[in-house]
C-alpha cells in the first residue's frame, strides 16, 4: 500500500539474571538495527533494560494509536520471560508486569488494520486467546501457558530477519509468515540436534479464532494475514522502497502478491478452470510489474 507506514515496537523485558539481561537486550538491539534500515516508511521504537517499563510501553503504544491510520501496519515484538498463573499471562518487566489483557487493550486502540504480535517469551501461548482478532496475527513461542522454560525462539526470529534464505518466495520481503516458518523450523531442529525434549512449540494464529498452528497454510486457513505483513524488506526491494519514483510500482507488486496468496487459499472452493484463469492473469501482471521495477 503506497505511503503506508509500519510502526515497529520491540520490547526486551526483565532478564532476572545477567546472562538473560544481556541476551534479551542484545536481540532487541539487533532487531532495532535491522529495522532502522528498512526504509522511510518505518517508524521504529525499541525498549530494553531500565527503559522497558510498563509505563514506557503504554506511552509508546499510546503514541502509535494517535499517529497510525487504518492502512498502516503495526509489528510488536516481545522478548524475555513471561509467567502464567493458570488465569493471567504477564510479560515480565522492570517494576509492574504487563498482562495480556492490558496489552490487548492498548493494541485495540490502534487503528492499523494489519497488526502482528510476536510474543517470544516463556508461557506466551497463554496470551493468544486474549490477543486474537481478525486483523491481528499472533505468534507465540510456546503452545500454552504451561511451557514455562526460557525460550530460544527469539534467537531464530532475529536470525530470520538477517538470513535472506528466509525469503522463500524471493520477492525481497520477509513476511511474518516466512519469518515464523523459518524460526519455528530452526527452533525444532535445535532441540532435535541437541537430543533434548522440546520445551517450546511455536504457534501462529491470524484468523481471530482458534488455538494456532505450527504449519499454517491453505489447508487449515491460517497464515494469510501473516503473509501480508512485511516484517522486513531486503536487498533490491529495500532499495526500491527508498526510491520515490518506484514506490507506486512496488505497492502494486505487493498488492498482486497478496491477491495471489488469497487466491491460493480459495483454490479448493473454485472451479479448476476459473482458478487457472485468475492465477494466470495475476502472474502475468506480476511479471510485467517486476520487469518495470527491474529497469
Amino acid at each position: 500500500m503506497l505511503h503506508a507506514t509500519t510502526f515497529y515496537v520491540t520490547v526486551a523485558g526483565l532478564g532476572g539474571e545477567p546472562e538473560y539481561e544481556q541476551r534479551f537486550s542484545g536481540w532487541a538491539k539487533d532487531v532495532d538495527k535491522l529495522l532502522k534500515g528498512a526504509g522511510p516508511d518505518a517508524k521504529v521504537q525499541t525498549l530494553y533494560g531500565a527503559d522497558a517499563t510498563r509505563a514506557k510501553v503504554e506511552g509508546v503504544l499510546g503514541d502509535v494509536a494517535r499517529q497510525a491510520q487504518a492502512g498502516d501496519a503495526l509489528v510488536v515484538m516481545l522478548i524475555g520471560h513471561g509467567t502464567f498463573d493458570g488465569s493471567d499471562y504477564k510479560f515480565n518487566l522492570p517494576g509492574p508486569d504487563l498482562s495480556a489483557v492490558e496489552l490487548a487493550t492498548l493494541l485495540d486502540k490502534i487503528p492499523a488494520q494489519r497488526q502482528l504480535v510476536v510474543n517470544m517469551t516463556s508461557a506466551s501461548g497463554a496470551c493468544r486467546a486474549v490477543l486474537e482478532r481478525p486483523t491481528r496475527a499472533v505468534i507465540t513461542a510456546t503452545k500454552t501457558g504451561t511451557e514455562k522454560n526460557a525460550t530460544i525462539f527469539a534467537r531464530y526470529w532475529v536470525e530470520a530477519l538477517r538470513d535472506s534464505s528466509a525469503d522463500t518466495d524471493k520477492n525481497g520481503v520477509i513476511s511474518a509468515l516466512e519469518a515464523f516458518r523459518y524460526a519455528e523450523a530452526k527452533t525444532a531442529n535445535f532441540y532435535d540436534t541437541q537430543k533434548r525434549l522440546s520445551t517450546e512449540h511455536a504457534m501462529l494464529e491470524d484468523t481471530g479464532k482458534g488455538d494456532g498452528v505450527k504449519t499454517p497454510g491453505p489447508e487449515n486457513g491460517e497464515g494469510l494475514l501473516a503473509s501480508r505483513i512485511a516484517v522486513l524488506r531486503i536487498g533490491s526491494a529495500q532499495e526500491i522502497a527508498n526510491t520515490p519514483e518506484k514506490q507506486k510500482l512496488l505497492a502494486h507488486k505487493e498488492d498482486l502478491e497478496q491477491q495471489i496468496d488469497a487466491l491460493k487459499y480459495q483454490k479448493a472452493a473454485l472451479a479448476a478452470d476459473r482458478y487457472k484463469k485468475q492465477i494466470g492473469a495475476l502472474l502475468l501482471d506480476l511479471a510485467k510489474t517486476q520487469a518495470e521495477l527491474d529497469k
